[in-house]
């Protein structure tokens, strides 16, 4: 009996759907997007989810990349620092080549190191800490958002310049996002003259700030600029406002979040917080909001552009050089593009040359106004 008379109808059964899956498997590009879908930020990957799957379908309806139809591989990394290498290696083990990456920048500084030493192109529209690419220097990691040492001086201006406040204090969640930004802040405000008079941390997850308000109060601070997210910041707004304490509160885009209007209640009326320009409005954008709409998604938010940026580039660079993710991070770094987020052209580390923030202004009911 000769070899193919010993396989049985199984075997050939089995080698079939084999063979049926590589080439499914070939017939796609895959695109990992590991977010937070889980825990109290969720919201961000929501955005980041938005951005990225508008913009695959967009591409897969209009015939795909290079004739393959984009897959993405929804991945839960629940914006949390102990899960990072984990997400990261879903990824990898997902055969994708490719990835939207992380909101949170404790998440990302850990992961870089794996989409680095596996080389999958990957591109965070949310993680903002300077650590994410001082510390390794990455070739395949990029972000198209700006970082907080662009934010924070930003954030600073605007502070010394238009608010003009007599003495100011700085608090911070401790983690790699909010003291990061946080300490951008006080910086670039000491560079201009202003008066920080409190730099301290709060603890994630404690319920009364009692005692680092009454220490507000008795410094006289007339702004309090918070580094993190909104959860503590919900609570710092909503206890100040009932311990007699108002005061100008500010902070970054990790703050903005519409949870924050169930958090803080009416006392997140005035609020100021740094976002990124409301791309929107950028002229030729119209028919990218449309597609937002037409899949019911909302295009209004810090990362659904940023994120659908990260697609265009990805795409445009396999259109250009293929799915070799070495060949597309060769070309992201040497070309410039017109993305959802405007002129993208990146450095040497992979961060954007220049990034647009603004101010805007939230008023009791959770509507932002930009100023």
């Amino acid at each position: 009996m000769n070899l193919l008379q010993r396989l049985s109808p199984l075997t050939f059964a089995l080698g079939a759907l084999a063979l049926a899956g590589a080439a499914h498997a070939a017939e796609t590009i895959k695109i990992g997007i590991p977010q937070p879908m889980t825990g109290p930020n969720t919201q961000y990957g929501t955005q980041i989810q938005a951005g990225a799957l508008t913009a695959i379908e967009t591409l897969n309806a209009r015939g795909g990349v290079r004739g393959k139809q984009l897959e993405p591989i929804l991945i839960d990394d629940g914006c949390e620092p102990k899960q990072a290498v984990p997400a990261a290696n879903r990824v990898v083990n997902s055969g994708a080549k490719f990835a939207v990456a992380h909101a949170c920048s404790g998440v990302t500084v850990p992961a870089v190191n794996v989409y680095e030493s596996e080389g999958i192109v990957a591109i965070t529209p949310g993680a903002t800490s300077p650590l994410v690419t001082d510390t390794t220097k990455p070739h395949f990691f990029f972000r198209t958002i700006g970082r907080d040492d662009q934010q924070g001086p930003f954030a600073a201006g605007y502070i010394a310049k238009t608010l003009k406040p007599g003495k100011v204090a700085i608090l911070h969640d401790k983690q790699t996002y909010g003291s990061g930004v946080a300490t951008q802040v006080r910086d670039s405000l000491r560079n201009e003259g202003v008066d920080v008079a409190i730099f301290e941390g709060i603890n994630v997850g404690d319920s009364d700030y009692s005692a680092v308000i009454t220490k507000l109060k008795s410094a006289g601070v007339d702004l309090v600029y918070f580094g993190g997210y909104h959860p503590e910041l919900g609570l710092l707004l909503r206890q100040s406002r009932e311990q007699g304490l108002d005061v100008q509160y500010m902070g970054p885009e990790g703050t903005a979040n519409q949870d924050l209007v169930a958090i803080a209640g009416p006392a997140i009326d005035g609020l100021l917080v740094t976002l990124p320009a409301d791309f929107t409005k950028l002229p030729g954008n119209e028919g990218i909001v449309k597609a937002f709409r037409d899949a019911k998604r909302d295009p209004d938010g810090a990362f659904q552009m940023p994120a659908y940026a990260a697609v265009q580039l990805i795409a445009a660079g396999i259109e250009a050089v293929g799915e070799d993710p070495e060949k597309v991070a060769d070309y992201l770094h040497a070309n410039s593009f017109d993305t959802a987020i405007g002129k993208v052209e990146f450095d040497a580390k992979g961060d954007l040359k220049d990034f647009e923030f603004a101010v805007y202004k939230w008023d009791k009911a959770g509507n932002k106004t930009q100023l």
